[in-house]
């Protein structure tokens, strides 16, 4: 799966955390900040942070990319002063909004001082002091993530993996063993994170509440034009609707992984699955385990993997004939290089053309010649897929280190579904240019996604041609529930941690703990030993060191299948929900590119209304769609005790750094 499902969308909601600036018509105070002119209107208040939002923008974005891509003490120092110096404007903008409050103004302007408040999930303390430390501890820990390295042996035996390598082990390698070892190594480069991401609470907790908010998680949930409590509610309706559904695939899954490992090894206490062994680093997507889980082996080839593994071979053959004579190691290597790179753009060149075929622009030229394709051989980098709106404007980028693999290669049509709305709302307002909330942003690309059925990816010479049996239908249905059912509880969790952590009621002695028990709750998987205290298992995963809110991900696993259901309808689609896919009908297009250019310029209600003809979030399209395979899996699941005991502890381990050392573990450069 996509290596965080997403992403990191980089709207002006999340990237106002930057810039720097000074009001032309005010002054500016002891910080530096821009102050407001005397008599200003709401309305020209509005229009003046607009225009400091839009000039500004390009500091910020420019500092995060570099501190991204080039991970060094210098880059740190730079993103981390140009957002301490944004996180002072923000404020600024905030105080400033405050006399505004209680007088007529226009419905716009108040939506927009309304999502000004709500403008960064990183709310900064007034106090200078405090605002340096948290943008300091941010880029700092974002740092440390990107270049966590887990190493083992000594001396000339030493071998370092980062991330990606990690991932490889768990993606390809059945050895048991093996991939424990890497499961393990990779949960060690989160371990220092500890301290700074307790401190990071106390700080947004600090800001939050100076601007009326009981604790970050509660401005979290206020983002959503409804009551905090409203949105989380809201979460719990929508899992209730789809449990059942991820409830017998977790039965199913299990069984398999007993068949494929022993009952003893295949599941843990409880009849919980084993985190190490789903096939991804996080057990949130579990496409990794087709070999394992596929229904029936002879029924259509749906190798993706195998396709794209193919066309890099082809690729690095030509390399080779261009190349011809004596060659070297070091030839070599940047002939797997140049293939690697030409397979990632190629890759992304298919992505594109979806988009293109429902009318969308092609992307700008500069896309091409800015964006991060492939991971780089000279620096640490922060490899976890994000798209970038550079300047408001047409300067988009996508980051990211791109194998020829399925999982990349959905992540890229994620991607682009980012890239395009920032396309496609450029022309809103700077407050304006969001998703109608952030849970659109992440359903666009994955809407998409969707609509690569066995039939599209045919047509594109990535699988056989597709087999008209019930065989097949189940094969190409338990592929889309690897990626999409395996990932709704675990897109629950993970601010179901945080809103904990930010409200007290998990306390820092309990952050781990308290990790686990939330996975074990709703994802029904768990480590093979105990993981203590000693461990920091949270910040293993980007969007904690990185503060990116992740309901947004578990709402975009209900509203692209909303999406995916009213572009199919758009299109004329006839038939079973699953055999729809809208790749160039240009109806279909025309409707989603109307919806993508309202950005956040209205209730999220109103848009969804506008492309759906409701107003409200509804998983019943996800069970719409795969209602054959929750047939199939009941059948398969007949006489068997399905569910697991969360309450079941695993035996406790030995307390220790599990087998090496990681360079996050050694002493990191300050950011500032």
């Amino acid at each position: 799966m996509k290596p965080v499902r997403a992403l990191l969308a980089l709207s002006v909601t999340a990237a106002v955390l930057g810039l720097s600036a000074c009001s032309r018509d005010g002054g500016e105070d002891a910080a530096g900040t821009a102050t407001a002119p005397e008599g200003e209107t709401a309305d020209q208040f509005i229009a003046r942070v607009n225009d400091e939002m839009r000039a500004m923008y390009p500091e910020i974005t420019s500092a995060q990319w570099l501190a991204s891509t080039y991970i060094n003490s210098d880059s740190q120092l730079i993103a981390s002063k140009a957002n301490e110096r944004m996180l002072a404007q923000l404020n600024s903008w905030i105080e400033q909004a405050r006399k505004f409050e209680g007088q007529e103004m226009s419905p716009q302007t108040a939506r927009s001082i309304q999502l000004l408040k709500l403008g960064t999930s990183m709310p900064a303390p007034k106090d200078p002091a405090k605002l340096e430390e948290l943008a300091k501890l941010a880029t700092k820990m974002e740092g440390m993530y990107g270049a966590g390295t887990y190493c083992k042996g000594e001396g000339d035996d030493k071998q370092c993996r980062q991330l990606g390598e990690l991932e490889d082990v768990l993606r390809h390698d059945r050895d048991y063993d093996d991939q424990l070892d890497a499961w393990r190594g990779w949960h060690t480069i989160s371990v220092p994170m500890r301290q700074d991401y307790t401190r990071f609470v106390e700080l947004v907790n600090d800001g939050a509440r100076e601007m009326g908010y009981a604790d970050a998680g509660e401005m979290w949930r206020s983002g959503y034009d409804m009551t905090p409590v409203e949105i989380a509610a809201e979460t719990d309706r929508l899992w209730g609707q789809v449990k059942p559904l991820y409830e017998q695939l977790h039965c199913y899954t299990r069984t398999r992984l007993e068949a494929k490992y022993g009952a003893d090894r295949g599941a843990v206490a409880g009849g919980m699955l084993p985190a190490h062994l789903m096939g991804n680093m996080w057990q949130q997507d579990w496409g990794n385990l087709w070999d394992i889980l596929a229904p029936y082996r002879s029924a259509g080839n749906l190798d993706i993997t195998g396709a794209l593994e193919s066309q890099w071979q082809q690729n690095f053959s030509t390399e080779m004939a261009r190349h011809r004579g004596e060659r070297n190691a070091s030839d070599l290597v940047e002939m797997e290089r140049a293939a690697d790179l030409a397979t990632a753009r190629q890759m992304t060149e298919r992505a594109e053309d979806f988009y293109t075929s429902l009318g969308m622009p092609k992307l700008p030229a500069t896309y091409w010649d800015k964006t991060q394709f492939i991971k780089p051989r000279d620096r640490d980098v922060v490899c976890h897929a994000s798209a970038w709106p550079m300047d408001m404007a047409d300067d988009v980028r996508t980051k990211m280190c791109i194998k020829p693999n399925e999982e990349d290669f959905t992540t890229i049509y994620h991607e682009l579904g980012h890239v395009y709305y920032y396309l496609l709302y450029k022309d809103q307002p700077p407050i304006f240019q969001a998703g109608a909330h952030d849970g659109f942003h992440e359903a666009i690309g994955d809407t998409i996604v969707l609509a690569m059925t066995p039939e599209y990816l045919h047509s594109i010479g990535l699988v056989g041609e597709p087999q008209q049996s019930e065989q097949a239908l189940i094969n190409a249905q338990m592929r889309m529930a690897l990626a999409k059912v395996s990932f709704l509880p675990f897109g629950l969790m993970i601010d179901r941690w945080r809103w904990g952590v930010f409200d007290g009621t998990i306390k820092p002695e309990d952050y781990n703990k308290a990790w686990w028990d939330l996975k074990a709750k709703y994802q029904g998987v768990a480590p093979v030993t105990s993981r203590g205290e000693e461990f920091f298992d949270p910040g293993a995963k980007y969007h904690v060191p990185g503060n990116t809110p992740y309901t947004r991900y578990f709402l975009s696993h209900v509203l692209q299948f909303q999406f995916y259901k009213a572009l199919c309808d758009a299109s004329g689609h006839e038939g079973p929900l699953y055999e729809c896919s809208f790749y160039g009908d240009k109806e279909a297009g025309e409707k989603f590119q109307a919806m993508l250019g309202k950005g956040a310029s209205q209730p999220w209600q109103q848009t969804l209304k506008e492309l759906t003809g409701g107003e409200t979030m509804d998983a019943s399209a996800v069970l719409e769609y795969f209602a054959p395979l929750q047939d199939w899996l009941k059948q398969q699941n007949e006489g068997k005790t399905c569910g697991w005991q969360a309450s079941a502890a695993p035996a406790p381990a030995a307390p220790a750094a599990e087998g090496g050392d990681t360079a996050a573990e050694q002493e990191q450069p300050a950011k500032g």
